[in-house]
């Protein structure tokens, strides 16, 4: 992608993007808007965001992680852990009525562990990326991560493969599934 301005798709700038726009959605829930269908909505348009932004990750921001970093492997492990666990979370909030005391439990377990994520991504694994990577692998990464994400999943699916190739070639199908599920539910993304 040499010749193009690298900041549009910046693999940095895709992920810290997303990361705000996650935040934006915890920061309405936790202003505590009263009514329980508002609540699943947003639960649910956080959900879809977050599992399309961690197969993203785990398709391409990983791989790379990987082959530049010398503790690359490590470091994607704990990575790959923490979208584990919150996935689960999801998993489980997906199918609890807004109503129910464990929704407001998992929502607060789920934004705990994610806002832990981002903070780890961004102290540590973005800036390490950004040192190790040019601007123009940099773009491509981005490039690749926002492609990524149109034809990802956008329900949380815990035991699906989450490393290359298999995530690859299993996503967009899952994803495809996924968006006919919620047109049909009339469920947005």
């Amino acid at each position: 992608m040499a010749g193009t301005d690298a900041r549009g798709t910046d693999l940095i700038d895709v992920i810290i993007s997303d990361h705000r726009a996650v935040e934006a959605v915890f920061t309405e829930l936790e202003q505590g808007a009263p009514d329980p269908e508002h609540r699943r909505r947003l639960a649910d348009h956080v959900i879809t965001e977050l599992v399309r932004h961690s197969v993203a990750e785990e398709q391409h921001m990983y791989p790379a992680a990987r082959r530049v970093l010398d503790d690359g492997d490590e470091i994607v492990d704990h990575e790959l852990e923490e979208h584990a666990e919150a996935e689960q979370v999801m998993k489980d909030l997906e199918g609890c009525a807004a109503t129910d005391p464990r929704f407001e439990e998992l929502l607060s377990t789920l934004m705990s562990d994610i806002r832990h994520h981002i903070s780890d991504e961004e102290e540590d694994l973005l800036p390490r990326l950004r040192a190790a990577c040019s601007p123009e692998e940099l773009a491509e990464l981005g490039a690749k991560v926002l492609k990524a994400k149109e034809s990802a999943p956008t329900r949380p699916h815990p035991h699906a493969p989450d490393k290359p190739p298999a995530n690859r070639i299993l996503d967009p199908g899952a994803g495809m599934i996924d968006r006919m599920r919620d047109a049909l539910a009339g469920r947005s993304s």
